[in-house]
């Protein structure tokens, strides 16, 4: 029996002597490629675990062919602060027909690979939502929008500054609550308008851009706009609203004018405001009634009618010069933003770059436009076709603008015949040889 077992261990270890080396080394190859392969395994993991990044292969669902795919993982609810200025777009929402600052800062967001490609055909997808909707040509120093996206990729804040026109900013990005929404969760916004000076005129006054405000002046339009604060029915500042509806009252918490400042020979003034909530074109018409009141083209009293039940004749403004200045989140920021985990929504430490946007961007823009456009002497000399009263359908007096603006019409073709009249008859052609001209012309261009 001893015998038969010393014999078997005798040859168990002839065969672990005839093991060549080559193969302990073949199989020690073995061993560390499995080992290198598992690591590698495990970095994919974590890759995907930390970043949310998914690639592979897919099968494309028309043509049935293999393609790469990207997917972005885990996106996390943030809050957007804005700053851009608003001419030359028709206005913050988004619009495929027209140039819109949701247009592009959503292209900015999918080229920097923060949103995937159908989040940008469809915002709803995103959780996209802007605090105030700015309309055509006003401009932002404190826009704040909320939505979902990556927030792993690396300098994700410069790659969408990268993408963007440098009239349009994204300043900062802050982690806010899953339920957060810029609009709803807003207590209050305040907009600022600046206009020239010469807007206040007196009526008896040539308006002229060399015109320059008195403190007087200043006094009036104060205690005007002081009469608009609280709560009250603007069913006439806005459009598609009528007086019954619960949604046509606003609360107005500020309203004021400051002193006045010179800028490339025009004077000007800022006017700021400061409310819950506003609707379409509510401060342009608050602001041309005020206007029209200084100016002494309207009585107080209009303001009081405004409020009424009854339809009237409110002028708006031009929309050059308003400028959303700030979003407040009060409620918000005592609730979530001392929790540790959530910051207010305050954006003090950027206020050193906003300031600086408003000089390098959009006060450029508002002076340059209005130097060049004339957008509030155009508006100044249309205001006295509005009677500021109530409308009248039995009245043509008081029929709307259409009927006061035909009438203006009418007296300036009479006025220019007057003058056609008083000038040299051989310097004059009449109607009838200016018809002839013109056909010639035609003929030879369509020859």
């Amino acid at each position: 029996m001893l015998r038969r077992v010393l014999t078997k261990c005798k040859n168990l270890l002839k065969a672990m002597s005839e093991f060549s080396s080559e193969s302990v080394a073949s199989l020690q190859d073995d061993r560390g490629q499995k080992r290198e392969t598992e690591e590698s395994v495990s970095d994919v993991k974590k890759l995907k675990r930390w970043t949310g990044i998914h690639t592979g292969i897919a099968k494309d669902t028309t043509t049935g062919a293999d393609k790469p795919y990207v997917r972005l993982g885990p996106k996390r609810k943030v809050a957007l602060l804005m700053v851009y200025s608003g001419v030359g777009y028709r206005g913050m929402q988004f619009n495929k027909e027209f140039k819109s600052i949701e247009g592009d800062l959503v292209t900015a967001l999918l080229k920097a690979g923060v949103i995937p490609h159908d989040h940008a055909n469809v915002m709803q997808k995103m959780d996209f939502q802007r605090a105030a909707r700015t309309d055509k040509g006003v401009s932002a120093a404190g826009q704040t929008c909320s939505l979902k996206m990556v927030v792993h990729v690396e300098d994700y804040l410069k790659k969408i500054n990268d993408h963007l026109p440098p009239q349009i900013r994204v300043l900062g990005v802050k982690r806010t609550t899953k339920g957060f929404n810029s609009k709803k969760s807003c207590c209050g916004r305040t907009y600022t308008y600046m206009t020239p000076t010469f807007a206040f005129a007196p009526v008896e006054e040539i308006v002229e851009e060399s015109y320059r405000v008195t403190g007087d002046i200043i006094d009036q339009v104060n205690s005007t706009l002081a009469l608009y604060k609280g709560t009250h029915n603007f069913h006439n500042f806005t459009a598609g609203k009528k007086p019954d509806e619960r949604s046509a009252k606003r609360y107005i918490i500020d309203f004021e004018c400051g002193q006045p400042f010179v800028r490339e020979g025009l004077e000007f003034v800022v006017i700021t405001i400061k409310g819950q909530s506003f609707m379409l074109h509510q401060i342009r018409k608050m602001i041309g009634l005020t206007i029209a009141i200084v100016r002494g083209f309207a009585s107080v009293e209009s303001i009081e009618k405004a409020w009424g039940p009854d339809k009237v004749d409110v002028p708006i403004a031009p929309g050059l010069g308003l400028m959303l200045d700030k979003v407040h989140y009060d409620y918000y920021n005592q609730r979530y933003g001392g929790d540790g985990i959530h910051e207010p929504l305050e954006w003090t430490e950027f206020q050193d770059q906003i300031e600086k946007f408003k000089e390098d961007y959009i006060f450029p823009a508002i002076i340059k436009t209005e130097k060049e456009e004339k957008s509030m002497l155009d508006w100044l000399s249309l205001l006295p076709i509005h009677h500021f009263d109530l409308f009248d359908p039995t009245n043509p007096a008081k029929g709307g603008v259409r009927t006061a603006y035909a009438e203006v019409v009418k007296l300036r073709k009479e006025e220019s015949k007057e003058q056609e009249d008083r000038s040299d008859p051989d310097e004059v052609k009449s109607e009838t040889e200016e018809k002839i001209d013109t056909d010639a012309a035609s003929e030879v261009e369509e020859n």
